[in-house]
């Protein structure tokens, strides 16, 4: 079993989240543990109010809002009554079973899971802290859950298999065919808080798996000069198409600022997996190879797919991997030389364009217009004299070597004469 927790400041957000869920079929209503009514009987207002009683009892709390997934064994046989039970044992392991809480049966994912939503507040106004929750309570109670009801192991290779991404193409959004926000939510509920990225161009890697970017804006824009950040969704071709909406907008709150509290600690996570990836693909690029294209989908029969980076002319300058089976990201540089894009489209057979040269292109399209004729009056000059010689070093000839006088003249001097008018008579 795999438990993932996240906080928030709006419990409606996770209310609203599993609710429509059950609207559009994809989950069921199991239990409502701790209210007046049962499941069945409840209606999205009476749910709501119940847990606003609660926070209206500490609106000083930021954090108030806990929204829980058991993941289970594709393997795994489980009735809704084993379901609720477990949920109710996992509750009463990390400290909430006493508050309100709902529990959701999900059927939109390959493997059994369920979500739980409820609220950190107490009757009496009180906080239950939050602060290492996932790390402490919540990891010791899904391992005596797993022993108490003969789960499959976390660690368990078969578990780890069951929660992959069947393909990634099964969830790559169609502009048009979905309602954006939604599309989006979905794909960031299995990137966000699963894969291990280190920086907002390999979080971008995964996300254009599944046409998402995140982006800042231009440098000189008012988002990018206040840490915005906005997600949109990318046609077929890679192109930004509908409506930007705001990092905020989202229930998991994937902002700029929690983006980079995860590159920190993904870092570390992700490194374990470094070696192996790196024999993968090492592996991959000893065999006989077509082109680029053949690279690519022998690297994915192995779950791991290649993003390139291109300039504007098209040109491939980096490569990024995304490692679906570890859920780690890596630029191919980290990995190292013969992982980089230079080194794989040498092997390949094709033409990258040198990071140096890319550099030099950027900054000479930034250099001012007058910088740029300067250069090339100075470029035509040498070229002018292509057989001059180097002085020579020789202590004689710089003694001999004639000074020149100054030419310095002040600038009264370099006046023009005003000419006289004469009058005609």
């Amino acid at each position: 079993m795999v438990a993932k927790i996240n906080s928030g400041k709006s419990i409606s957000k996770a209310l609203n989240y599993n609710e429509q869920k059950v609207q559009q079929g994809r989950a069921e209503l199991l239990e409502a543990a701790n209210f007046l009514k049962e499941a069945k009987d409840l209606n999205f207002y009476e749910k709501m109010l119940h847990f606003e009683r609660h926070l209206n009892m500490n609106e000083r709390a930021s954090t108030n809002s806990l929204h829980v997934s058991l993941n289970f064994d594709v393997t795994e046989k489980l009735s809704n009554e084993k379901m609720v039970e477990i949920a109710a044992v996992y509750m009463e392991k990390i400290g909430f079973g006493h508050q309100p809480y709902l529990v959701y049966r999900h059927q939109d994912a390959g493997h059994p899971h369920l979500h739980i939503v409820s609220t950190n507040i107490e009757r009496n106004g009180k906080r239950i802290s939050m602060h290492n929750l996932g790390k402490n309570q919540s990891e010791k109670a899904r391992k005596e859950i797993e022993v108490d009801f003969k789960l499959v192991k976390a660690e368990n290779h078969k578990l780890a298999q069951s929660q992959e991404l069947l393909t990634v193409d099964a969830k790559k959004i169609s502009y048009g065919k979905s309602e954006t926000k939604r599309a989006i939510s979905n794909v960031l509920a299995t990137v966000y808080n699963t894969y291990k990225y280190t920086s907002l161009p390999e979080y971008n890697a995964v996300l254009q798996l599944y046409n998402v970017i995140a982006e800042r804006g231009a440098e000189d824009s008012r988002m990018f000069k206040q840490r915005g950040l906005n997600y949109r969704v990318l046609n077929e071709a890679g192109n930004k198409v509908g409506t930007p909406i705001k990092a905020s907008a989202f229930y998991m709150k994937p902002t700029l600022a929690n983006l980079e509290k995860k590159f920190a600690e993904n870092d570390a996570f992700r490194m374990p997996y470094q070696k192996k990836l790196q024999t993968t693909i090492g592996w991959i690029l000893h065999q006989q190879l077509k082109g680029l294209e053949d690279f690519a989908r022998s690297l994915e029969k192995q779950r791991i797919n290649v993003v390139l980076r291109r300039s504007a002319e098209g040109q491939v300058y980096g490569i990024t991997y995304v490692d679906h089976a570890s859920k780690t990201v890596f630029n191919g540089s980290e990995l190292g030389k013969e992982y980089s894009a230079k080194a794989v489209l040498e092997k390949c057979g094709e033409m990258a364009l040198k990071p140096e040269l890319l550099k030099q292109k950027q900054v000479d399209e930034k250099k001012p217009q007058r910088s740029q004729q300067k250069d090339f009056i100075r470029k035509k000059s040498s070229s002018a004299i292509p057989h001059a010689k180097k002085p020579s070093k020789n202590i004689l000839d710089t003694v001999l070597r004639p000074s020149r006088t100054n030419d310095f003249v002040p600038q009264e001097f370099l006046q023009k004469k005003k000419k006289r008018k004469y009058l005609s008579l």
